[in-house]
């Protein structure tokens, strides 16, 4: 895919971080050493993370240099670095290890969450949020519109590039035995002004693998025809508006033992 577009992104920005202060409100750590957001983007969630824990080393890696750029504009006295999650591996455990919608397009979860908190000191935090929206009409019309015949050849594989999360029964399966976990679903109704609106969301987001094999012609045969199906699939609500549901699944771990232990 192409890099990501952070002022993009940052047009739903408050939309993005609520969910962001929701899973940093349930981590119990009140003064952690080292803190590092694993997919930090554009620093939206950096930022909470320095504002809930000033005293502490606050970290972001991302793999897309144009959000590491934005996020050191943003805040420049941090350290940003342009990384894999999947091969991030500390000099030493931290206490917080903090993921806010980014292990979504990560695969083999299985593994990589006990990963993720093996990279983590005892009595530190795994804290994870991922949009858990594949089965809702924004994410199934992208694939219906990309089986069409015009886009079905250029985009075979752009539904591989997210798998649907596995239930949060297995998240506590898998963390439970080396952690306390906390894990929990919420879906969001954000109320959008049109069709439009929910279609400029996700252009950031979930359409990327949809869009970026496309010539510009058929990007926007794609996105107009995506954006009729939407108009259709989201009725208008008593004020005018559209409501998106938007389901998210939060995972919080608390590895056993004391810190230093």
């Amino acid at each position: 895919m192409s890099d990501w577009n952070p002022a993009l992104y940052g047009r739903y920005e408050s939309e993005r971080t609520r969910p962001a202060a929701e899973l940093l409100a349930r981590v119990p750590l009140p003064t952690p050493g080292v803190v590092v957001d694993l997919g930090c983007g554009p620093g939206n969630s950096t930022e909470l993370l320095v504002r809930r824990y000033p005293r502490a080393t606050v970290q972001g890696i991302d793999t897309s240099p144009a959000m590491i750029e934005s996020a050191r504009r943003r805040l420049p006295g941090l350290g940003f670095e342009v990384a894999d999650i999947a091969a991030w591996r500390p000099a030493r455990p931290v206490d917080l290890a903090y993921a806010n919608a980014s292990l979504q397009w990560l695969g083999d979860h299985e593994r990589l969450l006990p990963r993720l908190l093996e990279r983590v000191a005892p009595g530190g935090v795994l804290a994870v949020q991922m949009p858990d929206n594949l089965d809702q009409p924004s994410h199934a019309l992208m694939r219906e519109v990309a089986a069409l015949p015009p886009f079905a050849a250029a985009l075979a594989d752009a539904a591989a590039q997210r798998e649907r999360l596995p239930s949060a029964e297995r998240y506590y399966d898998w963390l439970s035995p080396q952690a306390e976990v906390d894990v929990w679903r919420t879906t969001y109704e954000h109320p959008m002004v049109d069709a439009a609106a929910i279609v400029e969301w996700l252009r950031a987001t979930g359409l990327r693998p949809f869009l970026d094999p496309l010539a510009p012609p058929e990007r926007d045969a794609f996105v107009a025809e995506y954006q009729r199906r939407i108009d259709a699939a989201y009725p208008v609500r008593a004020d005018g508006r559209r409501l998106l549901a938007f389901p998210r699944l939060f995972v919080v771990a608390r590895r056993r033992g004391l810190a230093g232990a």
